[in-house]
């Protein structure tokens, strides 16, 4: 199979953003130390608002240029080695400002769908010609913040201006809905692994100018979440994240949902997750005939020791066997 290791290169959007050291840097290094040896390259997904909101009061506080200035230039050392660096939207940024200490964080127009065409074309635009100046290479794929890439066609409109025509938002039988998220893939059929598209991201139209190459996905049980809160309980330093700031809190609905029924989530190298990837490509080499993608999501904020460790091996056992991709 093709494998695809991708990653949302972020900080958090909760109560505490965290640095860019902890989130970012620091766990990105690592995995690229990682993966040297094998010859794996892996794909990052940045966070290009931040990038702009960095850039937009560095003159004021100069701290922030200095992290500008470490996130570029760990981007470039990206492209040089090979790694692929493409284009995460989380428009929030246009209303988040840094005070001084910390970023205030403003989620009330989380999704591009809070936003009028003609600012999804700024936004899409504006977004993608800073990562393209910081790395000198046109992004060719797109992942959505949060995976709330519907509806789509303005979207779609903005990233073809753009020269963007591959999508990895998608993730079979997702959906969730909340304050600030909303999107449903439960349309697409499970292990699906490549398809083309038009409007709609969850409708195959094979002559359509868009291609969706879909964050594999798995159906985990109730239990794998008891033993994931109880992890979080007992702090186990092999548990601990490298990333030091707060996530958005999950829905009590969704919560209430994980800890009691089978759920489908996707294919995820983060923390106790990336325990669950061996199983997770067993299943789609069964179910594709060994043919396909597997595309696993990850967090550098949300790397562990353990996931580490885990995905060390994952890719000692699978390097030689499968083909790793990105997406250039």
């Amino acid at each position: 199979m093709r494998i695809y290791i991708t990653l949302d290169y972020e900080l958090f959007f909760g109560p505490r953003t965290g640095t860019p050291e902890h989130c970012m840097l620091r766990p990105t290094d690592e995995l690229i130390r990682l993966a040297a040896p094998l010859g794996i390259r892996f794909t990052c997904f940045v966070d290009s608002g931040y990038l702009l909101a960095l850039r937009r009061q560095q003159s004021e506080f100069p701290i922030l240029g200095e992290h500008l200035a470490m996130v570029s230039s760990q981007l470039r050392e990206l492209v040089v080695k090979g790694h692929g660096v493409e284009l995460h939207i989380h428009p929030h940024w246009e209303d988040t400002y840094f005070d001084g200490q910390v970023w205030n964080t403003d989620t009330s127009r989380y999704r591009l769908a809070n936003f009028s065409e003609e600012e999804i074309r700024d936004i899409v635009g504006r977004y993608s010609d800073v990562l393209k100046e910081i790395t000198r290479r046109q992004p060719v794929a797109y992942r959505a913040g949060g995976w709330s890439a519907q509806p789509f066609p303005p979207i779609g409109r903005a990233l073809g201006r753009q020269g963007i025509f591959t999508d990895s938002s998608v993730y079979p039988g997702g959906h969730y809905q909340s304050e600030n998220q909303a999107f449903d893939f439960r349309d697409v059929p499970p292990f699906k692994t490549e398809y083309r598209f038009s409007e709609d991201l969850t409708q195959e139209d094979p002559a359509g100018p868009f291609t969706e190459i879909p964050i594999s996905a798995q159906r985990v049980s109730p239990i794998f979440y008891w033993k994931f809160a109880w992890t979080k309980i007992n702090r186990l330093s092999r548990h601990q994240p490298f990333g030091n700031g707060k996530a958005i809190i999950l829905s009590r609905e969704g919560m209430f949902r994980s800890l009691t029924r089978p759920t489908v989530s996707v294919v995820s190298m983060d923390g106790y997750r990336s325990g669950l990837l061996k199983k997770a490509l067993r299943t789609y080499q069964k179910k594709t005939g060994n043919r396909g993608n597997f595309v696993i999501i990850g967090h550098p904020k949300a790397f562990t020791p353990y996931s580490l460790h885990t995905v060390k091996k994952f890719m000692e056992e699978t390097s030689t066997i499968h083909q790793y991709s990105t997406f250039q």
